[in-house]
């Protein structure tokens, strides 16, 4: 809990949504969104023409050899073709909700829908070729235009979601919230979403009628009232978004009172936390089953999309880097066995995978054979390494054991794990099944996803960290993947692996 005295208080509550004020002060909330809307459906419209236009260069401008040169090359036909094209591309995006709030500036969800709705223009185009005399088109730049539309669009839209994600840092497209519940599962979600900084929403305080109003509760949040004020502080700080941290609610009737007034309401979103946020990271859908809606929580962290793309990105990196780190395999395998005849040169680890599937990480050896020997003759190390699964000062460890540790070379057959579809190039730290207890309620979590060859906790000083900021780091991670956090850890391993803190 923060501590502040009485005019701290008063000062933060006086800067509440003072960033967001300016901004809104300057170009109005639903100006700013009506302006945005605007800008994604000019730029979807330049991209869709442009990807046409490039279309038709790459099918009749350059020789390829594969296509029939005697097709049907009008550049008037398919100018005017591109530009009847583009609306009804336009027509099918807002149909798969491409220009809705909900489905904007967030996740991978936006960019599926995309390949998903420009698919369905090529069916139509198809569809209109056999239907109506004047629709003639080839079928190379018809399929160049399919692929082509679906890149330049995701890349416009990836470029205006970064100018926005600016704008956010500097109080524009962002809304002001509230959290109902001042429990511990509503402290944790104010902490999600302050750090997600790209969210869009700015949490401006809680609400809970078991403290008194300015009490500081959280990070510089205060609770700003009661339930029975809600409506006066939805007023005060212009509130966009009231966010139930259901798990605060002994009762319903409460739930039920907010649910009555804001439920169907212009004014506001309501939205509401599952009750679960320290147990569930890996998403949930509503299904009715016999008119009945039912809450679906899903076995993985990652479906669709962003699972096709960590599988691409594994993949593709694991195969390259085994390819030429060949040398540097045999290079170690023979110093291992140089310096420590006894025993094989891969350590395999029995530890937990995927929905707690256990299976062998393999490591090059660091370690004697007869370690159990030789810890025996150090209690207090023994002890240590009950406690915290490491040793900063390993006595069971070889010469080249030592060295390989310092710069993580020892985990380079990992990349096999890659490939047998066991680990991830990043993700969370792997953990022996003993360990599983120590994530305590956060142990279901983990293993929603495969463990990473390197993750935040490699980049954030590795051995050097307590146990329970590995767990926060765990699950940090868990809950805002995204391939762009997968690229940025990778990028920051190298740095962080040259200078070998925290590595032994």
């Amino acid at each position: 809990m923060v501590t502040a005295g009485p005019n701290m208080e008063k000062m933060h509550i006086m800067s509440l949504g003072k960033k967001i004020g300016k901004a809104n002060s300057v170009i109005p909330r639903h100006t700013q969104w009506a302006l945005f809307r605007a800008a994604l459906v000019l730029l979807d419209l330049a991209m869709i023409i442009l990807a046409f236009r490039f279309s038709y260069i790459l099918r009749f401008n350059v020789p390829f050899g594969i296509f029939d040169e005697t097709a049907f090359v009008s550049l008037p036909h398919y100018n005017q073709l591109s530009i009847r094209a583009a609306v009804l591309w336009l027509v099918i995006f807002a149909a798969h909700g491409l220009y809705a709030r909900e489905n904007l500036l967030g996740g991978t969800r936006e960019y599926s829908k995309v390949f998903r709705a420009s698919s369905e223009g090529v069916l139509f185009i198809i569809i209109a070729g056999f239907t109506f005399s004047w629709v003639i088109v080839s079928r190379g730049w018809l399929a160049m235009a399919w692929v082509l539309t679906v890149i330049f669009v995701i890349i416009g839209r990836f470029t205006l979601r970064r100018v926005v994600y600016f704008l956010r840092r500097h109080g524009f497209f962002l809304t002001p919230a509230v959290i109902v519940g001042a429990n511990q599962e509503g402290r944790w979600l104010a902490e999600q979403l302050q750090k997600w900084e790209t969210s869009g929403l700015h949490v401006v305080g809680f609400v809970d009628k078991k403290f008194a109003a300015t009490t500081p509760l959280f990070n510089n949040l205060v609770n700003l009232g009661s339930v029975d004020q809600l409506g006066e502080i939805i007023e005060q700080f212009q509130i966009g978004e009231v966010i139930l941290a259901s798990s605060a609610f002994s009762t319903r009737d409460y739930l039920m009172e907010i649910f009555k007034k804001y439920g169907i309401s212009d004014a506001v979103n309501l939205r509401m936390s599952s009750g679960l946020y320290e147990v569930i990271t890996t998403g949930m859908t509503v299904n009715e089953f016999a008119y009945v809606p039912l809450v679906n929580v899903h076995k993985v962290r990652l479906t669709g999309t962003d699972i096709m793309l960590k599988t691409v990105l594994d993949y593709t990196l694991a195969i390259v880097s085994v390819i030429l780190l060949i040398p540097v395999f045999l290079l170690i395998a023979l110093l291992v066995k140089i310096t420590s005849p006894r025993g094989p040169v891969i350590h395999r680890r029995r530890v937990m995978g995927l929905n707690g599937r256990k299976f062998h990480a393999l490591k090059f050896r660091t370690m004697h054979v007869n370690g159990d020997e030789i810890l025996d003759r150090h209690p207090e190390l023994k002890e240590e390494l009950a406690r915290n699964h490491k040793l900063k000062n390993d006595p069971r460890v070889t010469w080249i054991g030592n060295y390989l540790r310092k710069i993580s070379f020892d985990e380079l057959p990992q990349l096999f794990n890659v490939l047998m579809g066991s680990m991830s190039l990043v993700g969370p730290r792997m953990i022996s099944p003993e360990e599983v207890a120590m994530y305590k309620q956060f142990d279901m979590n983990l293993l929603t996803v495969k463990p990473g060859i390197t993750g935040l906790w490699q980049v954030s000083g590795r051995s050097d960290i307590s146990y329970d900021e590995r767990v926060r780091l765990d699950m940090y991670y868990i809950r805002n993947w995204s391939i762009w956090l997968d690229l940025q850890l990778l990028f920051q391993t190298i740095p962080a692996v040259l200078k070998s803190r925290g590595a032994y």
